[in-house]
């Protein structure tokens, strides 16, 4: 009889501050977006670097904890739309994960391709924060879109139609201004740097991840 071995990876210093990093960045370009009524949110630049860097798994976990410290600290709409971070950070991990680190993401970043690689990040999870907004909120939520919501809902989009339009636009236009930042950042990182958050270089006092 075979025993298989259970496989095991290992998650370095390097990956754990980057992670960390990343829920800070989360945290601060959300208080930005709070505080001056954007009508984008600026809260997930972090998750859309961590999924583009270190792939689509650990990119799901910035958005989790940012939304939770947020959710539980200054802005409680930001825990309901923790699974929208998630989706949005596998997405960018799928995404990017084709190409090589540095290259492909600051190629996926600039130009025409800046349009076409935020779409792919955006529309799975405007699906799911659309279905959110509408179901449990009725459009009201804590960013500047809500006031572009109530205003349409006049018009005979009705309420729903008018959570998704703009849901499609200010993701959309949030993820443009994400996908440019995380390009530029990337381009900016030396190359050991590059290789060490992709754990090709041994580091002590790792800590192990079983899957």
């Amino acid at each position: 009889m075979e025993v298989k071995m259970k496989e095991t990876k290992k998650m370095n210093a390097y990956q754990l501050c980057f992670l960390a990093m990343a829920v800070g960045i989360n945290l601060v370009g959300g208080q930005i977006a709070l505080a001056l009524r954007l009508p984008v949110y600026l809260d997930s630049i972090g998750t859309i670097l961590a999924g583009a860097v270190l792939g689509p798994w650990l990119g799901m976990l910035p958005n989790l904890l940012s939304g939770i410290i947020m959710g539980m600290t200054v802005d409680v709409y930001s825990l309901y739309f923790a699974p929208v971070g998630m989706i949005t950070g596998m997405m960018s991990g799928l995404f990017f994960g084709r190409h090589s680190m540095k290259a492909g993401i600051s190629r996926a970043g600039r130009g025409s391709r800046l349009f076409l690689t935020a779409a792919g990040i955006t529309i799975p999870g405007t699906a799911v924060s659309s279905l959110i907004n509408a179901l449990l909120f009725g459009g009201v939520t804590s960013s500047g879109s809500m006031l572009l919501v109530q205003l349409l809902a006049r018009t005979p989009l009705g309420l729903t139609g008018s959570i998704f339009a703009v849901q499609i636009l200010t993701d959309y236009a949030d993820r443009c201004i994400s996908v440019f930042a995380v390009s530029v950042f990337v381009s900016l990182m030396g190359s050991e740097l590059r290789l060490r958050l992709k754990g090709g270089v041994g580091n002590n006092g790792t800590l192990q991840q079983d899957h």
